[in-house]
């Protein structure tokens, strides 16, 4: 901004000095030229009135040729009988037949211009002629141009400089505004700016303070809501856990009361996520290497129980990801957890997490049946399950800036992958 503000003024101040300065420059050359002429036609009237008092022509020639080497222009007279006194007529005939008519006048001619002033005398009419070359003429005109220019140069620095100066005043609130509102697009809720600038500058900053302040009482009573939502299920869960615990067949309790412990770590980790630091996430970053390991360690007890191969390739670490551990652990625990869920036992299961460009691939593939069409919709399940399991890992992906890649592999079955960008 600072730069098309410098621009701008650059223009408009140039297009002001040159109206102002062509002009000027123009004006200056015109008033030398009225100056030099007015100095040749002075010139010229004071030697005529020396030559209408001077009676003796021999006494006259003297004068003439003193005033001619003297003076910086060519001085000439031209006595009633024709002879020349002075600096020599070249190619002048015709004005001097219009100057012998009695007119004095100046005219321009090669090289300068020519002033005649006539002069009656005893014996006639002569005519005194002055030539004024053009470097009289313009004399002092390119110093006063150069001048000129110098002082618009030294006008339009002026201006930049200061219209720099105005901008800076203004684009310094613009950047800190927007790198609040950087800062609160990427999680920081606490990001606030300092009102300063013109007035809609600062109004706009206290827009976005109030915005961010707005935006974490909003997130502060949702996670409040969620955590209170999750902990009011442990009640019907512990209800459940005596329940079991009453069953008389200790195999089919063993299982309700695994699946309720179960139900009851996810309700703990929901609980915990809603209740996480708001500023934690903003600049979070897991070893993704580490996290995939960890949770194939954990899913390999149920592969081995459902005679599935579990094949595990993982490119050397750490590969940094911008994601909170948790929240990677639970993308990877649905994408496994949908392979589980919607191939058949024994069919094996490929994950691996490699390097590609800027960017870790998370890539979880089986040799199930594929894809349904509506896989990534929220809510949608072709085995009857909540169908959450791949929009967790969508949001997942987006969260960290990243996205969610499915695709059929050729030989049968599906193929999951998560593309998140490096920490870094």
């Amino acid at each position: 901004m600072r730069r098309q503000v410098a621009l701008l003024v650059a223009a408009t101040t140039s297009l002001v000095l040159i109206a102002f300065l062509v002009p000027l420059g123009l004006l200056l050359r015109t008033l030398a030229v009225d100056r030099a002429t007015a100095q040749g036609v002075q010139e010229a009237q004071g030697l005529a009135a020396v030559v209408a008092l001077v009676r003796d022509p021999t006494q006259l020639d003297p004068v003439v040729e003193l005033a001619d080497q003297r003076s910086e222009r060519d001085v000439s007279v031209v006595l009633p009988d024709g002879r020349v006194i002075g600096a020599p007529l070249v190619g002048a005939s015709r004005l001097l037949a219009l100057a012998a008519s009695g007119r004095s006048f100046t005219a321009d001619v090669e090289g300068g211009r020519e002033v005649y002033v006539p002069v009656d005398t005893e014996r006639g009419r002569a005519v005194v002629r002055s030539f004024v070359p053009g470097e009289l003429l313009h004399r002092g005109v390119e110093r006063a141009v150069g001048l000129l220019v110098g002082l618009g140069l030294v006008l339009l620095l002026v201006g930049i400089l200061v219209a720099d100066r105005l901008a800076r005043g203004t684009v310094r609130p613009v950047t800190a505004l927007a790198r609040a509102a950087h800062d609160l697009a990427e999680g920081d809720l606490s990001a606030r700016v300092e009102p300063g600038g013109p007035a809609e500058v600062r109004e706009v900053g206290a827009a976005v303070n109030q915005l961010g302040q707005r935006i974490g009482e909003l997130l502060a009573a949702e996670r409040e809501s969620v955590a209170d939502l999750s902990h009011r299920l442990r009640t019907p869960l512990t209800a459940l856990r005596l329940d079991a615990g009453g069953l008389q067949d200790r195999d089919e309790a063993d299982r309700i009361t695994a699946g309720v412990e179960s139900l009851e770590r996810t309700v703990d980790e929901v609980i915990r996520s809603a209740r996480r630091p708001m500023r934690e996430g903003v600049r979070a970053e897991c070893d993704a290497v580490a996290v995939v390991r960890d949770r194939v360690a954990f899913w390999q007890v149920l592969a081995e129980d459902q005679d599935r191969q579990l094949q595990v390739d993982l490119s050397p670490g750490p590969l940094l990801v911008r994601l909170v551990a948790e929240d990677l652990a639970a993308a990877v625990d649905a994408l496994l957890g949908n392979v589980f869920a919607h191939t058949p036992e024994g069919s094996s299961i490929d994950v691996g997490v490699a390097f590609l460009y800027d960017g870790v691939v998370v890539e979880v593939a089986d040799r199930g049946p594929g894809l349904p069409p509506a896989a990534t919709e929220r809510g949608h399940s072709g085995a009857g399950s909540t169908g959450l399991g791949m929009d967790i890992a969508r949001r997942t992906a987006e969260a960290a800036g990243g996205r969610l890649v499915l695709a059929d592999r050729p030989a049968g079955g599906a193929r999951v992958a998560l593309v998140l960008p490096l920490a870094s």
